[in-house]
């Protein structure tokens, strides 16, 4: 079977991405994810570009790594200077890794108006830098920078550039898409021609501007690259990088080849959402394999059939990256969706019965008036057992204020005063928060932490308020969308009104009881 080694540019070429910036405790943690998940070769980033990079070499030697080779990546020697005195080949070596990846222009027009020499002079750029390196017992990773645009414009020169490459000693070379606009037929056609002349191992890096890394790269193995690489969740400059999560699945369950075991496989969606945790980056919902809607269903017809057979509108079986199927309620539900959910949470519904029947009603009627239920499974989750006759009710309101004060200094002042009773005890709270909605969780919590200690773990960690139908004006219906988590997980509840606080009120009920619900057992 056909081994496939997968490299991994998340720490250098992913951090390059706009809105992502990693500490070196970010970029530790990174590389000690991807060595338990299984990536063969880490980039670890740029040593003598910046600091962070310099502490990250330095500190990860103190790691001990059960799969992953770490690799340092840099340019070739500067033009006209001696490999022996290159500051960039000095820092390379000076991180002491086991590989080191450079890269080195392919493409004549980068050498005449990027570097400004000549075509003779970087093909020795290129062969004296690998040559010193490979004298120094290092894994050198040439990466053919430009090479697919250097070789439709001259595909001589692009070649001559490679075969000094090959000629140094270097032990891979990693063609590069690096502006990301290579078709797939001409990266076919390519790879088959530089296969035939050029015979060490090569791999593959592609850019996602013409929305073909992951195609491109699937296409180069095909044609004999035995090495990948990529990002994590595709971040990268511009456009981003060939996206080693739908790389691998592909790789490994589509084409059958041996670069992961199945096991490992399934830690695949958790390590694509820890990567996304620690980048600060919110994860990509309708990502292939690993989004959370990957595996989603929502029209009844679909549920109806995957109930029957998965593969019915599922390629794949989710848990072979670590995934899982989700079963969506709303206005396009049919009976399957309601059941399917009812299973889960063992509630006893037969497909005949009325209440099932007058729930699918309601589902629909609510909807009309503006509640979205597939973004807001716990609200559903207590409709779902309100029709069941499971539901408990913890406390009732008698009544809340809120006021909003402006003072001299400009300063907004919220206040929230409420009542409500929790096991025959009448409460009356009030508290302050940084808006009107903010105090009345507060106040809320304020009178219900002494019954149900469980609540201070709990926090609200998103908000969000969308006007339903614009035309109405400030008579316009919102909907308010929570998130809230505690120590397992989160979940989201909805509020519809025209009064953004009604609503708000509503979905910050909903997730006060899905909560205690938890904690009693009852889910």
């Amino acid at each position: 079977m056909k081994q496939i080694k997968l490299y991994d540019t998340t720490l250098r070429d992913g951090s390059q991405s706009e809105g992502i910036s990693f500490s070196v405790a970010d970029k530790i943690k990174i590389a000690k994810e991807l060595d338990n998940f299984g990536i063969h070769y880490i980039e670890g980033g740029w040593p003598g570009s910046n600091p962070k990079d310099i502490l990250f070499f330095k500190k990860i030697k103190e790691i001990k790594l059960k799969n992953a080779r770490i690799v340092a990546f840099g340019s070739t020697r500067r033009m006209h200077k001696k490999v022996e005195e290159d500051l960039t080949l000095k820092y390379l070596l000076k991180a002491d890794t086991y590989g080191i990846a450079i890269f080195g222009k392919s493409w004549d027009l980068h050498v005449k108006y990027a570097l400004r020499t000549t075509l003779g002079e970087n093909l020795k750029m290129i062969y004296d830098s690998i040559k010193y390196l490979k004298n120094k017992n290092k894994e050198v990773i040439y990466d053919a920078e430009h090479f697919f645009d250097g070789y439709k414009d001259n595909p001589d020169y692009a070649l001559r550039t490679l075969k000094e490459a090959r000629r140094a000693g270097a032990d891979n070379i990693t063609l590069c898409d690096t502006n990301g606009g290579t078709m797939p037929d001409e990266m076919s056609r390519i790879v088959k021609r530089v296969i035939r002349e050029i015979k060490i191992p090569l791999g593959i890096h592609t850019h996602n501007d013409a929305d073909m890394a992951v195609a491109n790269s699937i296409i180069a193995v095909k044609n004999g690259c035995s090495l990948v690489q990529g990002t994590i969740n595709g971040y990268g400059e511009r456009c981003g990088n060939a996206n080693l999560c739908s790389i691998i699945p592909a790789l490994k369950i589509k084409m059958g080849i041996n670069c992961l075991s199945n096991q490992q496989m399934k830690k695949l969606t958790e390590m694509s959402r820890y990567i996304s945790e620690v980048a600060n980056v919110i994860p990509h919902d309708h990502q292939p394999y690993v989004g959370n809607s990957s595996f989603t269903h929502k029209a009844g017809i679909h549920v109806n059939a995957v109930e029957k057979e998965a593969k019915t509108y599922e390629h794949i079986e989710p848990e072979k990256v670590g995934n899982k199927r989700r079963i969506l309620v709303s206005e396009l539900s049919g009976k399957s969706n309601v059941l399917f959910k009812a299973r889960e949470l063992n509630i006893d519904f037969t497909k005949n019965s009325q209440m099932v029947e007058n729930l699918l009603k309601k589902i629909k009627k609510l909807e009309q008036e503006g509640y979205q239920f597939e973004g807001a499974e716990g609200s559903f989750e207590l409709l779902l057992r309100k029709a069941a006759r499971k539901h408990k009710k913890f406390f009732d309101l008698e009544g809340f204020k809120v006021t909003i004060e402006k003072n001299s200094k400009g300063k907004l002042n919220s206040e929230a005063i409420i009542k409500v009773k929790v096991k025959g005890v009448q409460e009356h709270t009030a508290s302050e928060g940084d808006g009107p909605v903010n105090a009345l969780d507060n106040a809320l919590r304020k009178a219900l932490e002494r019954f149900y200690p469980e609540l201070k773990e709990m926090s609200l960690t998103d908000f969000k308020v969308r006007v339903i139908n614009a035309e109405g004006g400030t008579e316009a219906k919102v909907r308010v969308l929570i998130e809230s988590q505690d120590r397992e997980g989160a979940w989201n509840t909805i509020g519809v009104s025209e009064n953004i606080i009604e609503a708000s009120w509503q979905a910050l009920v909903d997730s006060v009881e899905y909560k205690l619900l938890k904690e009693m057992g009852e889910k």
